[in-house]
């Protein structure tokens, strides 16, 4: 064996050590990566780290339909100015809560929730949500829950089916821990907004929160929300057709957030569950197209409307493979000038104070 042999040897003979000694103390290694992480993760500082303005990240880009890069409606806004944040979460679909752990947003900052509407996928996720904030935050009163009349009936059903939580959290940590006060939700109900009319629901510290009404008949009450604060604006539509209300009151903001579905992809979903004798569903998938914005549409409204960016959002149906996003935006830039973003889970903006860019980034 000549001398590069017995090199190529000795290191695989040492690179095999190396393995072995690795293997027996991959759970020693993993245990300290583990406090590496946690550590970190619990000295970090968040919002400390975002600039002055507003930013808005998305905790769930998607609708009931299952999809794997998004989780049910859920939207976080943050309004920055010195060490202050001001923190809104409109509306809370299934696994928002989680999602914000995972792009590092604290649960306990939460000042409050805005529902667009009641349907289930804005509303199932109320609970995990509230429960998060109480216990991450030491919350000494409910969570605020903003939202069109019958907000109420929402909120009590919530604060009913987690009653026992509420006392067993209490009585396992302490009252000074999980303190009995800060439990559940508490209903901020507002009389749904007439067209041509946008009432302030929160203004305090120079952010502005506004609802105007949309139309998702059958629908009702339906709204969407507009965020300004320190000269930058963020529009939300909630469920809608194309609305010129919404566009009404989506003047000249920096983003729309906007929903949007494909009738080309749902097609191809009814014909589908028509040829499996799935009738139920069909007529759903048909139902569905009639109280929905597609995203020809949407792009028509943030052109009248003068935005900056579009992004949509409430993503109907899932996309699983790239080629269905160039079916799916079919249209948009001949009606749209301007950027045109369709979001996942993790998505996030920030539009800085003093300035008119937005940037984007991603936090999963």
């Amino acid at each position: 064996m000549g001398r590069f042999g017995k090199v190529l040897v000795g290191l695989v003979v040492v690179g095999a050590i190396l393995v072995a000694v690795f293997y027996s103390m991959r759970e020693r290694i993993a245990l300290g990566l583990m406090a590496s992480v946690v550590e970190r993760n619990m000295a970090a500082d968040p919002l400390g780290e975002l600039s002055e303005g507003l930013h808005v990240g998305l905790c769930g880009a998607g609708a009931p339909m299952a999809d794997a890069a998004r989780g049910g409606p859920c939207a976080i806004v943050l309004a920055k100015q010195g060490d202050k944040t001001q923190t809104f979460v409109v509306d809370a679909g299934t696994g928002g809560v989680r999602t914000l752990q995972q792009m590092g947003l604290p649960a306990g900052a939460i000042d409050g929730v805005l529902l667009t509407h009641f349907h289930s996928d804005h509303i199932d996720g109320l609970g995990e949500l509230a429960m998060q904030r109480w216990v991450n935050r030491t919350a000494t009163s409910p969570l605020p829950v903003y939202g069109p009349a019958g907000v109420e009936r929402v909120v009590n059903g919530f604060n009913e089916a987690y009653s026992h939580d509420f006392v067993h959290r209490t009585d396992h940590h302490g009252d000074d821990i999980v303190p009995a006060s800060g439990a559940g939700m508490t209903a901020v109900a507002f009389a749904e907004p007439v067209d041509g009319v946008a009432p302030v629901i929160v203004d305090r510290d120079g952010l502005k929160i506004t609802t105007f009404k949309v139309d998702h008949t059958p629908v009702s009450p339906a709204v969407g929300y507009r965020f300004d604060f320190m000269g930058r604006s963020i529009v939300i539509s909630g469920d809608t057709v194309k609305s010129d209300n919404l566009i009404r009151f989506a003047k000249d903001a920096d983003l729309l957030m906007h929903e949007a579905l494909s009738p080309t992809l749902v097609g191809i979903i009814t014909d589908g569950a028509r040829k499996a004798g799935r009738d139920n569903i069909a007529t759903i998938t048909v139902d569905i197209l009639d109280y929905h914005t597609y995203p020809v549409q949407a792009a028509e409204a943030a052109q009248e409307a003068g935005v900056d960016m579009l992004v949509f959002h409430h993503i109907v149906p899932p996309l699983p493979l790239a080629p269905l996003e160039d079916v799916f935006m079919e249209g948009v830039s001949d009606a749209y000038d301007g950027p045109a973003v369709i979001a996942v889970d993790g998505d996030f903006w920030s539009l800085p104070a003093g300035s008119d860019d937005i940037h984007h980034s991603e936090r999963l």
